[in-house]
């Protein structure tokens, strides 16, 4: 897919931002766990929600997704999906709840962005001492459950989101065992997780510390959730607005979950105000900034490619240091073909105030996609922005909100299907 960005806009308006992302997909991973029927709000219609909710019906969950509403109800579960080459990183999270409660799973091996080592092992380790076995061949790993373990403590050598995600899901239907997860993750969606599964009979204590305890039930049981808010959806519209100097209303989203990112852009100059649900951007004089993004609380990495757009836009010198995926340099190429003066040194990205121009682009990943879009939007002059499709992954209703917020695009080719 094609698309034409205008450009010269001004990014202002009002939008509602979806369901997280990165919630969704771990929480409708889960479903392959539930004995009773499951009612979840807010599930955004992505296309990777749509690849999960294919592989969950696959494993015997039946499923109905209708206006951002999921309901789920068990059928027939078997661990094998052999079917489906997965495009999305999160089908992991399959692999440990599918082998607990089948016995024996295998699915394809993950996939997703191109952005650095994105390796399991940390999955693999933590699944060995719950009693899974796990072997890799060739484009598949398959999963036993070999023994019931005594009680458990996991140490992750990094605070992996997957890895705790996957974990604690593994976990909760180890009937009568404790499960300590330490060194974890404790981002807004692992949070959102919990409260899911806790709220259907699970017991676990700890989520957004650094140290998980789960208490094994026999069965989960019927209940009703809402997801939060995207956070990395909000950011991108904040960061965009703040490039192009507009005033943006964005709704949908608690200032919760964006603190660690609105303080940190209030630092360098932002102007943002908050309500129990909403966000407002204000046009913002800007300073340059030193940033580094890592684990939770620390800047999601997932905005860093933004923030390199952000430092285009900025009167000054500003380094962005990225610590979490070595290969997150995509969109600076795309960028210096808009006229932006920016230089990676192992991984430091240094940025120099640029004015952008249109150009010929290509989308690589998810984020860098979107970086590029609002790039696009806010350049001197018209670009095209091939592989457009990408940005279906993670940003729900994009066209109804591009138009909302002033940003004037036409899709110029359509060479597969996109849902």
């Amino acid at each position: 897919m094609i698309a034409r960005i205008r450009g010269n806009s001004k990014i202002e308006g009002e939008i509602t931002v979806g369901g997280a992302k990165n919630s969704s997909l771990p929480i409708l991973a889960s479903l392959v766990l539930i004995s009773e029927e499951i009612k979840i709000e807010k599930i955004p219609d992505i296309s990777d929600v749509s690849e999960m909710i294919s592989m969950i019906r696959s494993a015997g969950i039946a499923v109905n997704f209708e206006k951002n509403t999921v309901s789920a109800r068990p059928s027939n579960l078997k661990g094998e999906i052999r079917e489906f080459g997965s495009s999305i990183r999160a089908s992991i999270l399959l692999l440990g709840p599918l082998a607990v409660r089948t016995g024996h799973a295998e699915l394809r091996y993950p996939g997703g962005c191109l952005i650095g080592k994105r390796s399991i092992d940390i999955h693999i380790e933590g699944l060995k001492k719950l009693g899974i076995s796990v072997n890799e061949k060739n484009d598949m790993i398959e999963a036993v459950f070999d023994k019931v373990p005594e009680d458990v403590r996991i140490d992750l050598r990094f605070p992996s989101v997957g890895a705790t995600e996957h974990l604690m899901m593994t976990s909760v239907l180890l009937n009568g065992i404790h499960t300590e997860i330490r060194n974890c993750a404790k981002e807004p969606e692992i949070v959102d997780l919990g409260k899911f599964l806790n709220s259907m009979g699970a017991k676990i204590s700890g989520v957004g510390t650094d140290r998980i305890s789960i208490d094994g039930v026999k069965k989960l049981n019927a209940s009703v959730h809402s997801v939060i808010g995207d956070r990395i959806e909000t950011g991108t519209y904040i960061i965009g607005a703040l490039s192009s100097g507009g005033m943006l209303k964005i709704n949908g989203i608690s200032n919760n979950v964006m603190r660690n990112v609105t303080n940190e852009l209030k630092k360098i100059g932002a102007k943002i105000t908050a309500s129990e649900n909403a966000l407002i951007v204000y046009p913002s004089d800007l300073r340059p900034f030193k940033l580094s993004t890592g684990p939770y609380p620390q800047f999601p990495t997932d905005l860093q490619p933004q923030m390199t757009l952000l430092a285009c836009h900025v009167n000054g010198h500003s380094e962005i240091t990225e610590t979490v995926f070595e290969q997150r340099f995509g969109h600076v190429d795309e960028l210096k073909k808009m006229g932006a003066d920016i230089s990676v040194d192992k991984n430091k990205i240094e940025v120099m105030p640029s004015k952008l121009h249109g150009a010929k682009l290509v989308g690589n990943d998810l984020r860098e996609t979107a970086t590029i879009l609002f790039a696009a939007a806010t350049a001197d002059g018209p670009s095209e922005i091939e592989k457009f499709e990408i940005i279906f992954r993670g940003y729900e209703n994009i066209y109804k909100k591009l138009k909302d917020i002033g940003i004037d695009f036409e899709i110029l080719k359509i060479d597969r299907e996109v849902s």
